[in-house]
This record gives structure tokens, sequence and C-alpha cells, in this order.
């Protein structure tokens, strides 16, 4: 009886800007949910942090079959594709938060996923872990062709600053760019992988809201939201995001917020009265947010935030302000 087939953790990449210098290949960045897929007779689908969402996206179950037989552990990203082929991460979220079969078959005609395969880690009885990526894209696009519901996208060897250009233009988040010969690491964070970002993303942990006013009274005025230290230290006050949201964002995040209510304040140190508007809710840190926003201050807060949407996939504790390449001129936090 073959082994069962391993369950390792996707890898992490940094942000920064453009390599320049020989050795990397670009691909698209994908504004969506990563998920490893495990798949042998069946098919299992996890998230960054181990939640089984299989049953939330019946649309990869179709993978088994297409693979005829190979035992497989592909890494990639389940998103929902707009009018013009570009990843909605708003249109993801009601996927993302339902797992009823009833639920999710009533959502699927008006949010189909697509599953954006971008690496192969393990094919048959052999780990690809220490194999270099420019081969395991190779061996990726012999084994997976292009089906109902996930594709392969395309990379490029060199020619980074015009792909990044072309995204800029499309309205697309960015691009990723990995060294030709960099292993996957499980759940680790390399620089061997580079987040290129045209606008800057954050997934932060929401720790209370203050009061909303005029067409927003009865609700949240912004969200409280922070980051944890690089150590797994205390969540640190990041500031508030405030726009963004829809009606039904609205009246869906009050509710989870209701169920969070709590007496103590999550932030350490609290946030200074001065950064806060009107009074404050607190919430237990139990939920993730992705946010877009225009810089880091010094003080380490976010501006001019907006909100994108939850994420189920995130564990809070491991929420922290994204470290950058390190090379100068490299973009600072990202998503």
């Amino acid at each position: 009886m073959p082994a069962k087939l391993p369950r390792p953790l996707p890898m992490k990449a940094v942000s920064g800007t453009v390599p320049t210098d020989d050795g990397w290949a670009f691909e698209l960045k994908w504004d969506g949910m990563r998920v490893i897929t495990a798949v042998d007779d069946s098919l299992s689908a996890y998230s960054a942090n181990g939640i089984e969402v299989a049953p939330r996206f019946p649309e990869l179950r179709g993978l088994a079959d297409h693979l005829a037989g190979h035992r497989a552990v592909l890494d990639g990203e389940v998103v929902v594709l707009d009018e013009l082929g570009r990843a909605d991460f708003g249109r993801l979220q009601p996927r993302m938060h339902v797992e009823r079969p009833d639920k999710v078959a009533e959502l699927r005609p008006d949010h189909p996923v697509t599953y954006v395969v971008f690496d192969l880690l393990h094919l048959d009885d052999h780990s690809l872990l220490t194999v270099p990526y420019l081969q395991r894209r190779e061996l990726l696009a012999e084994l997976v062709e292009p089906g109902p519901s996930w594709i392969v996208p395309e990379h490029q060897v060199g020619g980074g600053q015009d792909l990044f250009a072309a995204a800029a233009a499309a309205g697309i988040e960015g691009i990723m760019a990995k060294q030709l010969d960099s292993t996957y690491l499980p759940g680790k964070r390399s620089s061997a992988w580079r987040k290129c970002k045209v606008r800057r993303q954050q997934e932060v942990v929401i720790g209370g809201w203050t009061e909303g006013t005029g067409g927003r009274s009865g609700s949240f005025g912004a969200l409280l939201v922070g980051v944890h230290d690089p150590d797994g230290g205390p969540l640190r006050f990041a500031g508030g995001v405030g726009t963004g949201f829809t009606e039904a964002t609205l009246t869906r995040l009050q509710g989870e917020l209701e169920a969070r209510r709590t007496d103590e304040c999550p932030f350490d140190p609290p946030p200074p009265r001065a950064a806060l508007r009107s009074p404050a809710t607190w919430v237990r840190p139990e939920l993730v947010a992705e946010v877009a926003f225009a810089e880091w201050t010094q003080d380490g807060r976010i501006r001019h935030a907006s909100y994108l949407g939850l994420r189920i996939d995130k564990d809070p504790q491991a929420v922290i302000r994204e470290p950058d390449s390190g090379l100068a001129g490299g973009a600072t936090a990202g998503s």
C-alpha cells in the first residue's frame, strides 16, 4: 500500500522590488486563498493554517481523475476571477466562509472558483522539495493541463520589469519573483521568493472597533487592528481601518465582532487616546483581515487603510508586519 501523501506547509515569500539580476523567474501574483492539495484516488485540500477546505471548493475534486492515477501534492491559490480574468479577493469571500453543501451549491454559479496551481511538491513516490524551482515547474506543466476549474499559469525566465508594468496596467496585484535554483522550504519564509506588489497589502488582527456616526451609526466606524512582534510577542496596535466596507460586510462583521466582545484591551500597550476618534469596544483577537494601505508610519501605523476581507486561513498569532527583502529600495510590508 502506498505511503500516505505528505502535508507540507506552504513556503512563504518576502516583499521587495523586482530583481534585475539573472537567475530569476517571474509569475503573476494571484489574490486569493493559498491552498495545498494532496491528490490520490481522492482529493484533500487544506489552507495555510491547516484547515481542511475541500468541502468549500468541490470544483477541485476533478483533479483526482485528471491526474490519471498519479499521486501528487500541489501548491496554489484558490481564486474567483472577474470578467477580465483578474483574481478578485472580494468575490472569493462568500466561498471562503461557507462549507455546508447546500450553501456551496447555491454560491457556485455566481462565485465559481479556479485553482491556480504554481508548484509541485510531491509526485508518486518522490518528494520534490529539494528539486530546483525551474525543474519543479517543468514537471508541473507536464502533469497538469488546464481544466474546468484549474490552471497552471505561465511563468517566464527574466523580463520581470516588463511583467510588473503589465500587471500594474491591468490592475493586477503584482508579480512573484522566484530564484531558478530555489528549493521548496515548507513553512519557511525565504528571500529566494519575492513578492513585488503594485499596491501594499497586509494581514492584520482585529482587536476592537470604534463607534460609527452618520450613515454608519448603529455599526462600527473603524476596525482597530494590530500585528504581532516577529518573535511571537504581544499584539501591537497598528491603526484603524475605516473604508472598504459594503452594507453586507458591515452587517456580517458586526455580528462577528459582537460575538467576540470583551472588556480587556488586546493591544500591548493600549492605543493612545489620541488615536481613537470615538470610544473603543474591544474584541478577542481571533479575526484576521486583509487590508490595502498607503504606507507604514514611523510609529508603526498603517495609513489610508482599506478593508479587503476576512482570512480564515491565517493564524492570528502568526500575523506580523511582513519583512521586506532587505534590499535598498525594497517595498516594506505587504501580504
